[in-house]
Parts: C-alpha cells; sequence; structure tokens
C-alpha cells in the first residue's frame, strides 16, 4: 500500500527561517522577485504591457504588479505544490529568464505573516482567482466574479511580533536596497523608489560618488569590468589604502538586477584583495536562499577573467600614469608582490615601482640595480637590521628580502640579477687591523678562547664603521644547522640520534664569527688586558652583546652566559670600590 509523505508547514517555515534565509527582511525580496518574474513573462507576450509594482500599507501590506497573472489551475500548481520548478517552466517561467528557480519563495512570506491573500488574473484569459493561505497550512481556492485587472496583488496579515517588517519604514529601505536596479517602475507608499538603470552603463554617473554611496569608501579608481560569457558588467573599485593581505573582501553582486548580496565572497582572486566589486550578472548561479552565489567552475571562470581585467588596468596604468601606480603599490604592494610572482608584467611594475628596504634608504629595485650592479639581499629582517648599519659604513648595497614574497621576487629577476649576500662578502668588505695591534689582540684571543669555544663560535678581527658597534654576529648557516641537529640528537632516542647525525655535513669552520671592531674603544682595551679570567669575561660578553643586537632567540646556553657574564662584571666592579 502507498502513502503520501506529508509536510509540516510550520516546520517547514522554522528550517528557512532558521537554516536557509539570514534574515526575515529576505521576504521583501521574494515579493520583488516574484512580481518582476511575472512582468518578465508578460513582456515576452505583450512587449508593451506595463511594467508597475505598488507597494502600500494599511492593516496589511499590499503588493500589487502588472505580471502575467496565475489561471485557477496554476494557483493549484505554482502555489500549493511545495518545490513544484518543472510546472513553473511549462507555464513559461523558464530559469533562463527569470530570478525565481527554487519554488519555494512565496514561503519567506510566512516568516512575517500569519496568512496571505493572493488575488490574480492570467494575461491567457480566464477570471480572476482568489487564494488564501495561513502558517499553519490550510489554504482555499476560489474564482472571482467581477473584474479585476491583469496581474497579481499579495496582501499579508503580519504574524504576532513581527508587525514592524510589515511597516513603511522597515520595508522602504529593503525594497530600494534590494530592487533599485530593477528593469520595473517600484513605488512604496506613492513615490518611486526605483531608478532601473545600472550606473556603470550611463556615461554621465559619476562610478566615485556611486561607490561611496553602495560601499562606503571613496575608490582610489573605478575599474570597468566585463564578462559576456555570464552576462557580467560592473564596476571593481580599489581600496584608497592599504588593508591586511589575509581580509577577505567581499562584493555586492545583482542576479538580473535584484540584489543577491553586499557581502558575497569568491568574486575576485585572492590576490586582489584591494578591490571590491558591484556587478550585475543573468548567468552565476545563487545558492537556494539567493544571498550568495555558488562555487561552481563557472565562477572560478568568472573569478580568473576579472583577476586578468584587473591586472590589465595596473599595467596600463603604470603606462600612462606611473606616478598613481607608484602611490597604489605603495599603499597595496602585498597583493601586487602576490600576483607578480607568477607574472611577468607584473614583476616589471614591482621592479620599477615598489620601495625595498635598502641599506640607500628606500627604493625600487630598478633604482638599487642601476647604483651596486646585482642585487645582494638578506632573507631575514633581523639580520638585515643588524648587518645594515656595518654594510652601509663600507659602501656595501644590502636589500632587506624579509617580507612577504620578497625572496620569491628577487629570485625571479633573472640570472646574476640577484643572490643572498654570504657572510664572506661582508668580512671582505671589512678593513684589517694594523699588524701591531692585530698580534696583541690574537694573543689575548687564545687566552680567552675557552670561551667562544662553548658557543661553538670563532672570534675574527676587522676594521670598520660605526665605531660604536663593538662586535658583529655572522652565521654560517650550513654549521648552525648542523649545530641545532646536533643538539636536537642529543636528547633524541639512540635510533633517532644515529638517523639524525647522518645529516651532520663534514662542513668546515664553526657556526658562528664574532666580528671584533679594533676601532671600537671596548675592544682595543681588550687587547690590553693581562687578566685570562677576565678576558673570557669580556670575550663571552661581547658574544651575548652580539647575539642581542642580531635579535636571535636566546638558548638556555645563551641565557646562562648573559646572567653569569653580567653578575661577574657587576662583582668586579663592585670589588673594586
Amino acid at each position: 500500500m502507498g502513502h503520501t509523505f506529508r509536510v509540516d508547514l510550520r516546520g517547514i517555515i522554522d528550517l528557512l527561517s532558521q537554516h536557509l534565509y539570514s534574515s526575515p527582511r529576505v521576504y521583501v525580496r521574494e515579493l520583488l522577485q516574484n512580481a518582476v518574474d511575472a512582468i518578465t513573462a508578460r513582456r515576452e507576450l505583450d512587449p508593451s504591457a506595463p511594467a508597475d509594482i505598488e507597494i502600500t500599507f494599511g492593516e496589511r501590506l499590499k503588493v500589487v504588479d502588472t505580471g502575467i497573472g496565475l489561471t485557477e489551475e496554476d494557483v493549484h500548481e505554482l502555489l500549493s505544490v511545495l518545490g513544484r520548478t518543472s510546472k513553473r517552466d511549462e507555464l513559461g517561467f523558464a530559469r533562463e529568464g527569470f530570478l525565481g528557480q527554487f519554488g519555494v519563495g512565496m514561503l519567506s512570506c510566512f516568516l512575517v505573516a500569519s496568512e496571505i491573500t493572493l488575488v490574480t488574473r492570467s494575461a491567457r484569459g480566464g477570471p480572476a482567482v482568489r487564494w488564501i493561505a495561513d502558517s499553519a497550512g490550510n489554504y482555499t481556492v476560489s474564482v472571482l466574479s467581477e473584474d479585476v485587472p491583469v496581474g497579481t496583488s499579495v496582501e499579508l496579515t503580519p504574524a504576532r511580533g513581527a508587525e514592524h517588517w510589515l511597516e513603511e519604514e522597515i520595508v522602504r529601505p529593503l525594497v530600494t536596497e534590494y530592487g533599485d536596479l530593477l528593469p520595473a517602475s517600484v513605488s512604496v507608499g506613492g513615490e518611486v523608489v526605483t531608478t532601473g538603470l545600472l550606473p556603470w552603463e550611463d556615461p554621465e554617473a559619476d562610478l566615485i560618488a556611486y561607490g561611496e554611496r553602495v560601499l562606503g569608501f571613496t575608490a582610489f579608481e573605478a575599474i570597468p569590468v566585463e564578462v559576456a560569457a555570464v552576462g557580467l558588467t560592473g564596476v571593481a573599485f580599489v581600496l584608497p589604502s592599504g588593508v591586511h593581505p589575509g581580509t577577505r573582501q567581499t562584493h555586492r553582486v545583482y542576479l538580473k538586477r535584484m540584489l543577491v548580496g553586499d557581502n558575497v565572497e569568491g568574486l575576485l582572486p585572492d590576490w586582489a584583495y584591494f578591490a571590491r566589486c558591484v556587478v550585475d550578472t543573468s548567468a552565476l548561479r545563487p545558492t537556494a536562499s539567493r544571498e550568495s552565489l555558488y562555487q561552481d567552475e563557472m565562477l572560478l571562470a568568472v573569478r580568473e577573467e576579472l583577476g586578468d581585467q584587473i591586472r590589465d588596468w595596473l599595467i596600463r596604468l603604470d603606462a600612462t600614469e606611473p606616478r598613481r601606480a607608484g602611490q597604489l603599490l605603495e599603499a597595496h604592494h602585498l597583493g601586487i608582490k602576490s600576483l607578480a610572482r607568477s607574472d611577468d608584467e607584473m614583476l616589471r611594475l614591482v621592479e620599477h615601482w615598489l620601495p625595498f628596504e635598502t641599506t640607500d634608504g628606500p627604493m625600487p629595485l630598478k633604482q638599487f640595480r642601476r647604483k651596486h650592479g646585482a642585487v645582494l639581499y638578506i632573507p631575514d629582517v633581523d639580520e638585515y637590521h643588524q648587518l645594515a648599519p656595518v654594510a652601509q659604513a663600507q659602501g656595501l648595497g644590502l636589500v632587506n628580502a624579509g617580507y612577504a614574497y620578497d625572496v620569491e621576487l628577487l629570485d625571479r629577476l633573472g640570472p646574476g640579477a640577484a643572490r643572498r649576500a654570504a657572510p664572506s662578502e661582508l668580512l671582505a668588505a671589512l678593513g684589517d687591523p694594523s699588524p701591531a695591534f692585530l698580534a696583541e689582540l690574537q694573543q689575548r684571543l687564545k687566552q680567552g678562547a675557552a670561551a667562544l669555544e662553548r658557543h661553538d663560535c670563532d672570534a675574527v678581527p676587522r676594521d670598520f664603521d660605526p665605531v660604536s658597534l663593538p662586535a658583529l654576529l655572522i652565521t654560517n648557516a650550513e654549521r648552525q644547522r648542523d649545530r641545532d641537529t646536533a643538539e636536537v640528537g642529543s636528547d633524541a632516542d639512540p635510533l633517532w640520534a644515529e638517523l639524525l647525525s647522518q645529516l651532520v655535513s663534514d662542513s668546515p669552520g664553526r657556526a658562528e664569527q664574532l666580528v671584533l671592531n679594533c676601532r671600537n674603544p671596548l675592544v682595543q682595551r681588550l687587547a690590553m688586558l693581562t687578566d685570562p679570567a677576565l678576558i673570557e669575561l669580556t670575550l663571552e660578553s661581547l658574544y651575548v652583546h652580539a647575539v642581542l643586537q642580531a635579535r636571535r632567540p636566546m638558548r638556555p646556553k645563551d641565557t646562562a652566559a648573559l646572567n653569569r657574564s653580567f653578575l661577574e662584571l657587576l662583582d668586579r666592579a663592585v670589588g673594586e670600590r
């Protein structure tokens, strides 16, 4: 024996309000949508038919349209059977030209209404019909004898606690928000609130002012965008100031001129986080709630195409208004740099205009290369800040490549155009101390060698500026990795320790070099010390000071050395008094 599903309408309404729609406010959009679809269908039969939607207020909210209307059979098929979409297509509401797709729009009215009264007369002929339904799932259909104009009127009786949703001060801004671009005359309380025009198709329109009105900021630029394959037109508004690159920009999207939402994500590539779009489309698929877009292959293709159009605009801006291009790069450098990792034109723009931190001050890479030839860069911010004053004093140009995407961009400049600065290059730029002083200092370094050996460090005497810097710590990256591996292995189980030991290379030298500045007064006094214990203490103090200067994370051994050297120096200073 077969059975038929029974539907709890109240349960369906709760499902819509709690899980499908974000707010009861969407009932306004659904009413507008049904009216526009009806007008579109009637105009296919009669292109001269009026396109009017009138919303009035009283004890009940009333929406009247001049659309195609419904017959008695249509009412039973469309309004009284949940989810019946195939019948919509048979009646001419094909998906291609109409807003509605899911057959549940009228139910959204029960989010705010206890009863719906619909009176309609079809343009195809037949008498007028009245359909009355309540939120409990009951409905009646009756044929009217009086003369009713072609079209449909919908009256909503407010549900208890939802009266405010049907008041004019709430409905008017909602109608304006959802339907301001609809190709129909929509009036609220006797006043037309729609323009029926797409601003970006009006040659007289001030798009910057429009963007400020709908998005809330004065754009750096308004870029027309179009993807003909999905009937998309609109504007990409470039933000006037920088935002965090992790920020996901949202966009204002219309579907066949009905607002889908003003917080729609995924319309632009992630790198274009500095732009927000206002677009209208005829083919992108909305979700069931029609408040966002369906993430499908079509949307991915649109995203790529819109990204290409913004990229092309950036290239044109560089060619025609280079000063503005520089301003844009300064404000939105991370997004541009992200794109330049794979785009040669963007890389050229970055090289010409984006300032990098260098020992000669902020400047574009092109300018830096004209002065220094190959770009020597340091891939760590702290290491750069330690070495930059010394390199600058010796006339050696360095670029700070410690920020997002910098190393990737520098490596893409071409063979020999950029490379990481080696410690030996910096040492080679430093001068040698006088032989007499070097001999004295070398003697003291032998006496205090144990202090630096504890830290796997060699002392290297040099003459360099600035004089105020007593010592500089340079790391041998390969030996540093070996040391870290060995330290991990010492605390690991035997099997893991054996595996780690195989990773240790046979690189010569120690992990670090403490470059002593022989022009510094403290280092000069070191060369005159005679107490071996004080020599060790001084060298270890200089080492710890250099570690701090390098902003390198302190190991337990470094922390112990800092405490020991400080307390011993303090004890000697107090003891001398």
